[in-house]
């Protein structure tokens, strides 16, 4: 378990060598010296997967997650990690998200091990449903564990957003359950996508409380810069 921080950047496609370069040029340095960061990933889009049931269009141009042991260093370094955002690009859009990060044992784990494989599959359930707390508690019962059984699966998280700390400059996005399947490979993770645990994943996502806001799927490339 961890608390982190997640920046998503968003714009149009054209936008995204310069969102880029501002990260890379400013703000990831100015999150590394951030006190109590325990790690700082950088996530951006990948190409040639093959999911049989989504393929969305429109990937967040770059997301960044600081990692904090506990809420109290992630309380503490939000204003310094909020004020790095003052210089985003005038036609980038973002959202500045805190939340708890859990992770769950894979296949051949009784303990999680630790964020190395370099792939994500980035999910994202958005309010509203008929009951949020239903819905969250339903998922994680047993759509963790599903995952967990995906051949070549390497690690397993769900995101629980939290209400504080509120940045002044970024809305958060309006998530209420966050998901995240890793892999060492795009490869690995479309062999995933074609054994019968997606099939089975599919018939579960059928059983889930009713809920009308939109759920995003998005291959990433996850870069660890410090940690």
């Amino acid at each position: 378990m961890a608390f982190v921080y997640e920046l998503a950047l968003s714009g149009a496609a054209s936008e995204a060598a310069s969102a880029t370069a501002w990260f890379d040029a400013g703000l990831a340095q100015a999150w590394a010296r951030i006190a109590g960061l325990s790690a700082l990933d950088v996530y951006r889009p990948a190409e040639g997967t093959e999911d049989p049931y989504n393929k969305d269009d429109g990937p967040p141009l770059l997301i960044a997650v600081a990692e904090f042991a506990n809420a109290a260093a992630l309380a503490a370094a939000a204003p310094q990690l909020e004020l790095s955002l003052a210089g985003l690009p005038l036609a980038t859009r973002a959202t500045f998200t805190p939340m708890e990060r859990k992770f769950y044992p894979v296949a051949g784990e009784t303990v999680p091990g630790p964020l190395r494989a370099p792939f994500s599959y980035v999910v994202r359930y958005r309010r509203p449903a008929e009951d949020e707390a239903a819905f969250v508690a339903h998922y994680v019962a047993d759509h963790p564990r599903l995952e967990g059984q995906f051949p070549h699966i390497r690690s397993v998280m769900c995101y629980f957003p939290l209400p504080t700390p509120k940045s002044e400059l970024c809305a958060a996005a309006d998530y209420m359950l966050g998901n995240e399947v890793v892999f060492d490979s795009v490869q690995d993770f479309n062999v995933a996508m074609q054994s019968p645990v997606r099939h089975e994943m599919r018939e579960h996502f059928h059983t889930f409380p009713k809920f009308s806001g939109a759920v995003t799927h998005f291959p990433m490339m996850r870069t660890r810069l410090v940690g």
